[in-house]
């Protein structure tokens, strides 16, 4: 059976409110909850961007069942892999073990920000290899030095390590991170139901790991506002990664998405409250092979009557899954 996620997606809600959701979306039943890791929203129509891990430290404290998620951080340019550890470390011990570190090759939105320059992919890539390296090295116990190609690590150690170092998911988007992925990760991650991605995790290694993927939703008793709310917020996102790893800001993502239509957005996720639509945009993601699949749910303001919904409606038929 597939498990259900809920996303606190710090972009759209800002950090107290993304505690009081995942609470709630524990009390309603979901299976775990992921978090996005982002210095900036997509579209300023979002409107915020609040600082994911300590709001994890916050959710961890304020929940007791739910596991947790990055979805996803970069450990290479405005983190250093080093300090990922060490924050990854704490969470997995402030929840009691139900953290996982899901990690990516970032974006430039996001990562600009250090003034380090955004270098093409295959560098990127070889960057998150060199990085959950030494992020596995620290979490082995003991001292590590580090002289790679990328990064320099000098007699690091974390003193507070839990029992069980949180399982470390990698997201893809292509073979080159599929490749990464089966070689170095313990579960893949990804915001498309493409079965040859999974195909390729497995052909690298990745046979019999989790994988887990994403898909948004605009549940509203009124249509019209959802395909208004899902336009006016989420627009960018049928962009695809290859796109959207790239574009360095806000005002980007509003010229890439100027002519994208309220009709085209709707057509690409659920709006509305017909339940056969939810579900059947996460039955494309487990018959791609994916057995996690994380909502979330477009609107800050909405996530409440959605999480009571999920309650009545929509986990009931998707437990059918």
């Amino acid at each position: 059976m597939v498990r259900i996620g809920y996303t606190m997606m710090t972009e759209q809600t800002g950090p107290s409110r993304l505690v009081r959701d995942v609470v709630h979306a524990e009390q309603v039943g979901y299976d775990f909850s992921v978090i996005s890791d982002h210095y900036f929203p997509w579209l300023d129509s979002q409107g915020h961007a609040s600082y994911a891990w300590a709001v994890l430290g916050a959710a961890a404290q304020a929940t007791s069942r739910i596991p947790l998620m990055t979805y996803v951080t970069c450990p290479t340019f405005r983190y250093h892999p080093a300090v990922v550890a060490q924050k990854a470390a704490t969470v997995q011990l402030l929840s009691e073990g139900r953290f996982r570190l899901g990690l990516g090759s970032g974006e430039n939105l996001n990562e600009h920000i250090t003034g380090q320059g955004w270098p093409g992919a295959d560098v990127r890539q070889d960057r998150l290899a060199e990085a959950v390296g030494i992020i596995r090295a620290l979490f082995g116990g003991g001292y590590v030095s580090h002289h790679g190609e990328h990064f320099e690590v000098a007699s690091a150690k974390l003193w507070d390590l839990p029992p069980t170092p949180p399982p470390i998911g990698v997201a893809v988007s292509g073979d080159r991170s599929c490749e990464l992925a089966g070689r170095l990760a313990d579960l893949v991650i990804a915001v498309e139901p493409n079965a040859d991605l999974l195909a390729a995790f497995d052909r690298y290694g990745g046979t019999g790991k989790p994988r887990v993927g994403q898909v948004p939703v605009c549940y509203d008793a009124d249509r019209s506002q959802a395909v208004a709310r899902a336009h006016d917020q989420f627009r960018w996102f049928g962009g695809g990664w290859k796109v959207n790893s790239e574009l360095p800001g806000t005002a980007g993502f509003a010229g890439a998405s100027a002519f994208v239509r309220p009709e085209d957005v709707a057509a690409s996720l659920p709006c509305g409250d017909r339940v056969e639509d939810f579900v059947e945009a996460v039955r494309a993601y487990t018959g791609a092979g994916f057995d996690e699949v994380a909502l979330i749910q477009v609107g800050g303001d909405h996530q409440a009557a959605f999480l009571d919904w999920s309650e009545r409606t929509l986990l009931p038929a998707l437990r059918e899954l």
